[in-house]
């Protein structure tokens, strides 16, 4: 057995909304259990007579904060009252203030390394700032430590500069967002994980590698994490929730292994002949010609063709000519042989419905009822937590336009994943007549058939992501009903492969048990070419790839 994970959180700038984050943590502890950590970025403490007499509550101790919370200290000369010492110190019962700047290890060995405030050039810096001398003070030990292969997390209210670069971007002005010293502190500390505030927007940066492929020994990834503030009226994230065993204690083999989207590392500069980046750029233009490969219409046909020449060009300039490295890289490729993969020669082909840019549709096999349908990305993806955003933003069209088109029909939609035991994403859609049962027994038939099996299914919060919940890797089984309602359970071994098939079949829901193995539900080629022509022509006025 591997060493039991630590269970954290991480929290963007409070500005003295302590209790409201508090009620936050409390309820979501509730639902999924106790965590071990809270850790607070950006300006905690707030400057409104209310900021302030809710602090007077936790420092007299008429408050308690639910969970050891570790803060940076003061952003802003308006907070800085509230640090009377520059080491750290507990504030509160409960409540660490970390210090300006230092490295903080648990008794688990987690390495926790932090940087408060912001940067300053000269000294003496005012102090909510911090300067060059600190950050060499912080990474110099570290790094002489022949063994050091990273921390396994940085805290810094400030943003690095430009870590946008060969991903996803943020949404902030990148002309003045952030400072080259955090990106220089990050690229030497290699963290694991590095969560800012200050911006007041959420931003997850898919993973970069802190080794150059084919020229260093393979290390680990870092995940950079910026939250926005807590309760902030665009509820845009601010806590993020995460599992990590530490580095110490890892499998060293465990600790490299890559995710699917990793990207180059944003701090470094590109080789000096440039060859390297430039292949890439070619090969992920080249990539998509193969997804064309069979014709559902001339119109379509050539709207494709319209609509990935135009991508095309999106991709390759930036608003002012220059090129852009915003789309993630190409997408993973399968290690062998996958029904599912719309380029491989294994797809049932005849069963395609719709094909977007990233994703497709494509009728059931083995289908509970005929207009049950598959989501699934195009690119080999293995679930929904490992897929890049342009990819999840397609598959969100697709699942309204189902939608709308399982409404028009009078039916409910019912979408289950089931990530375990399989190694492409397959996003199950399946209608239910609204006049055979409501959202609530639907809901009810899945809590009830899970408690059967001695399983929790646990309900998330709306605006929850699923990766807040399922870092990538994690086996889970998730359910969307057509309220937005989320249903989640961590699998932990030998999960019941049809378990949803099973609950919409069942007597409670659409009461057809001898489909609930898509196995016994045969139909032959000629059916399914049928049914698959039939649904397709059904849903083509809500098909957005063909509106386009």
């Amino acid at each position: 057995m591997g060493e039991k994970p630590l269970r954290i959180l991480a929290c963007g700038d409070v500005e003295g909304r302590i209790t409201a984050l508090f009620n936050r943590v409390n309820t979501i502890q509730k639902k999924s259990g106790q965590f071990d950590l809270l850790l607070c970025v950006g300006d905690f403490f707030g400057t409104s007579p209310e900021a302030e007499a809710d602090w007077e509550a936790y420092k007299s101790g008429a408050k308690k904060a639910p969970i050891h919370t570790y803060i940076l200290g003061a952003a802003s000369q308006e907070t800085v009252k509230y640090f009377s010492n520059s080491d750290g110190c507990e504030l509160a019962e409960n409540i660490i203030y970390l210090g300006r700047r230092g490295v903080f290890t648990g008794a688990s060995g987690l390495q926790i390394a932090y940087v408060s405030g912001r940067e300053a050039q000269q000294e003496p810096a005012p102090s909510y700032c911090f300067t060059p001398k600190d950050l060499t003070a912080l990474v110099t030990p570290l790094v002489s430590n022949s063994k050091f292969k990273g921390v396994d997390i940085l805290l810094t209210s400030q943003w690095p500069r430009g870590v946008w670069q060969y991903s996803n971007n943020p949404e902030v002005d990148t002309k003045c967002c952030g400072v080259s010293s955090i990106g220089n502190l990050a690229d030497k500390l290699k963290p694991r994980y590095h969560f800012t505030g200050l911006e007041g927007v959420y931003y997850e940066r898919l993973p970069y590698r802190n080794h150059l492929v084919l020229q260093e020994n393979a290390q680990h990834v870092s995940r950079f994490i910026a939250l926005a503030k807590v309760n902030n009226p665009g509820k845009k994230k601010y806590l993020y929730a995460f599992n990590i065993v530490p580095m110490k204690s890892m499998d060293p083999t465990e600790l490299v292994k890559q995710p699917q989207e990793v990207t180059e590392n944003p701090y470094r500069k590109p080789t000096k002949d440039g060859k390297k980046e430039k292949s890439a750029a070619i090969e992920q233009e080249e990539e998509p010609a193969s997804q064309f490969f069979f014709d559902l219409g001339q119109k379509k046909q050539q709207h494709n063709q319209r609509h990935q020449g135009a991508g095309r060009k999106r991709q390759s300039e930036g608003g002012d000519g220059s090129f852009q490295h915003k789309q993630p890289r190409r997408p993973p490729q399968p290690t062998g042989p996958c029904w599912f993969c719309l380029a491989s020669p294994e797809v049932e082909k005849h069963l395609v419905i719709s094909i977007g840019t990233h994703c497709y549709m494509a009728l059931a096999k083995g289908y509970l009822t005929p207009n049950h349908v598959l989501l699934l990305p195009i690119g080999h993806y293995q679930s929904v937590v490992e897929m890049p955003s342009d990819v999840v933003e397609e598959l969100e069209k697709y699942k309204s336009a189902v939608r709308k088109f399982y409404k028009s029909c009078g039916q409910r939609t019912v979408m289950f994943e089931r990530n375990y035991r399989s190694q492409h994403l397959q996003l199950q859609v399946v209608p239910v007549p609204m006049q055979t049962c409501s959202t609530e027994d639907i809901k009810e038939a899945f809590m009830v058939q899970a408690q059967e099996q001695q399983m929790e299914l646990m309900e998330i919060p709306e605006h929850t992501d699923l990766k807040q919940i399922a870092p990538p890797g994690t086996p889970y089984f998730y359910v969307e009903l057509d309220t937005g309602e989320k249903l989640f359970y961590r699998i932990k071994k030998n999960f019941p492969l049809q378990f949803g098939r099973e609950v919409l079949a069942s007597e409670a829901v659409l009461n057809i048990p001898t489909r609930s193995d898509w196995r016994e539900c045969k139909s032959s080629r000629e059916e399914e070419e049928a049914l698959t022509q039939q649904v397709r022509s059904k849903f083509q006025p809500f098909d957005f790839t063909m509106n386009d």
